[in-house]
């Protein structure tokens, strides 16, 4: 009998005979081993236990523990799901269930949608098939026979999805009990190891496959977890995600609006925009200090400028385009990069001007499905904070570097503590030689080996294959919010492509021409989609160089009116961002409202405060007051409200005074 030779964790190798199946030498080991494994992997690609070994690999037991067993647990779930519900909903149709982010989906095809009071029966019913153990066995079939099985249980969508499988591949189906799913799998052992840490969440439409010409779908959202501990700990974190909802918080706080005859694009009231325009702001003065020089380039260029670029043949689809009556076609930018090119090459540069930094807040456009837009979180039309760096071969790792300080630097004064920075590397879909992709990532790399490496278990590293742009590798600025929540924000990337695509060119020490190489370079990326973060992770509650209205004058009496003008332009003078509201309301009814709309301070003004020339403060979130002179009021808030660069500016030069 042949034989595979296994290697295990700890470096042991073993002989077994040839077709053995995990299961079997995991119970060989030890029963209580069998017992706690949900799957095996082998050579890193998770298995079922089951699967017999027909090749040298290296073996380890995944246990229901472990967080790699978690897309185990959701995948089941979303199993046991479907199940439950054609238990209790005779004649629904089951189509696709994948393991998402935090958690699963299933979408069902029925008359009638399920509500959300359909769930607890549902869940009540996912708990008696968790309880029935039954284990899940996997069968490798013909398409004809995969195709009879489900076309004799009326499941229409299953027969489409075993239609459009590519033919020489396996189809697999996993039967739980009597119950039987198309699947690719892996899954664990048996319906029990999802355990009962497991909870519906809320039910939507979806298009068949996504496209709105399909049939619209039930849709049933959930997630699933090792423990009830992690369970609660997430279901908290969604109830606060709720709380701090951009879209609630900019409803209340008057920032902005979406409406359907703009589809993806935002309405900024008037707070909106200059918490915007502060974000601007500070980018601004942050990167020229760093040496950029800012640009702006047109929206609109015509087709051969984005042929030549590249992204008429590779990003097509999602930028919007026009027909003249000339003839000539059009696009709105997606991207500001081939005009930060244009603006390189207009002139003759040497080798001695590089590094050339080149920012812009450009307005790009880009179209998004109808189904995917998300408040300021996913836009058709939105702000770049971008900016391109044209460098030589010997200046690009330092000038990597020198960004990625200026971003954690930004990232630094919004309180973002944690941080991942992943290397997304080269895509199917790309341009450029195979050697220029290697120099790219190679370069990347080693940034992020430094960065790393220097960063005192702050910062993580991580891989992301296949995820970079198709003109050159990125590393991605992944911030942890003080809910837990990670956001990809930030953005450095490495073109060897694309100024030589548009014949630029540097005149280098030995007076030949040399394509410079460019780095793209986004810090907090789309402002739309950063502004929507830092709501969220503030829960509106904004520090106050960052609140849009930092301070409201509040009268009690009608006889302070006069006074309360007199502090709002006292206010304004020393550059807080102030309003006045005189109206004949009670006290209390006026700290509530402003209190809805998070304004961070209340000067409330009477009588007495008129005759002492004071003000009454009161922070929101606190039931506390203090009294204080209006001079030292506003010399403390001046200071509080200064943006953090500037405070370092000022304390610097204090210092040196």
């Amino acid at each position: 009998m042949s034989e595979v030779h296994l290697t295990f964790p700890d470096g042991a190798v073993r002989p077994y005979p040839k077709g053995i199946t995990g299961a079997e030498i995991a119970g060989q080991i030890s029963k209580s081993l069998l017992k706690r494994t949900v799957a095996m992997s082998l050579d890193g690609v998770i298995s079922d236990l089951s699967d017999p070994i027909v090749g040298n690999a290296l073996i380890e037991f995944v246990g229901r523990d472990e967080p790699r067993a978690l897309e185990l647990i959701r995948h089941d779930a979303a199993h046991v799901l479907a199940e439950a519900v054609q238990e209790l909903f005779p004649g629904t149709q089951v189509t696709i269930g994948p393991v998402i982010e935090g958690g699963f989906y299933y979408d069902f095809a029925r008359n009638e949608p399920f509500t959300l009071d359909d769930l607890p029966k549902i869940e009540a019913k996912m708990r008696e098939i968790v309880g029935r153990n039954a284990a899940f066995v996997k069968q490798t079939v013909s398409r004809d026979a995969a195709k009879a099985i489900f076309q004799a249980k009326g499941e229409a969508y299953k027969v489409e999805l075993i239609d459009a499988i590519p033919a020489g591949q396996d189809i697999k189906l996993y039967s739980q009990g009597a119950w039987t799913d198309l699947c690719r799998g892996p899954h664990m052992q048996s319906t029990g190891q999802v355990g009962t840490a497991f909870k519906l969440t809320k039910v939507a439409g979806a298009y068949w496959r996504g496209d709105s010409n399909n049939a619209m779908l039930s849709r049933i959202y959930g997630t699933a977890f090792a423990t009830q501990e992690a369970l609660d700990a997430h279901l908290k974190q969604i109830e606060e995600a709720e709380k701090r909802d951009h879209r609630k918080l900019g409803q209340e706080m008057g920032l902005f609006h979406f409406q359907p005859d703009a589809p993806g694009s935002v309405f900024w009231h008037a707070s909106g925009w200059t918490l915007f325009q502060t974000l601007i702001n500070f980018v601004r003065r942050r990167q020229a200090e760093a040496g950029f020089i800012e640009v702006n380039t047109p929206d609109m260029m015509d087709k051969s400028l984005w042929e030549t670029s590249g992204h008429w043949q590779n990003y097509r689809q999602n930028m919007f385009t026009t027909t003249t009556e000339d003839e000539r076609e059009f696009a709105l930018k997606p991207m500001n990069c081939p005009g930060h090119v244009a603006i390189f090459k207009n002139g003759l540069r040497s080798y001695r001007e590089l590094p050339v930094k080149i920012a812009e807040f450009g307005k790009v456009h880009r179209y998004e499905p109808s189904g995917s837009l998300h408040g300021l979180l996913r836009v058709r039309s939105f702000t770049q904070d971008d900016a391109h760096v044209f460098c030589t071969p010997e200046q690009l790792k330092d000038e990597c570097l020198k960004l990625n300080d200026l971003i954690l630097g930004l990232y630094d004064d919004f309180g973002f503590a944690e941080l991942t920075i992943k290397l997304a590397t080269r895509p199917e879909n790309r341009m450029g030689t195979e050697e220029m992709w290697d120099r790219a990532e190679g370069a990347l790399q080693a940034v992020l080996d430094d960065v790393v490496a220097t960063s005192d278990g702050r910062i993580k590293a991580a891989i992301n294959p296949g995820e970079g742009v198709f003109y050159g590798p990125k590393l991605e600025y992944v911030l942890r919010d003080a809910i837990g929540r990670d956001w990809q924000v930030g953005t450095v990337q490495v073109d060897y492509n694309l100024p030589g695509r548009f014949n630029a060119f540097y005149i280098g020490a030995d007076s030949d021409k040399h394509v410079p190489i460019m780095i793209h370079r986004a810090m907090f990326g789309s402002l739309e989609r950063f502004t929507g973060v830092v709501i969220e992770h503030f829960g509106g509650n904004f520090p106050l160089w960052l609140a849009p209205r930092q301070i409201v004058i509040a009268t009690i009496t009608q006889e302070a009116d006069a006074y309360a003008m007199d502090v709002l332009a006292a206010c304004r003078a020393a550059g807080l961002r102030a309003e006045v509201d005189l109206r004949n309301e009670k006290i209390n009814y006026k700290v509530r409202e402003h209190s809805l709309h998070k304004v961070p301070v209340m000067l409330v003004v009477g009588k007495r405060e008129a005759e002492t020339h004071g003000v009454n403060i009161r922070r929101l979130g606190s039931q506390a007051q203090t009294e204080m002179t209006l001079a030292m009021a506003l010399s403390q808030l001046s200071d509080e409200a200064l943006p953090p660069d500037l405070k370092r500016m000022k304390a610097a030069r204090q210092a040196a005074a």
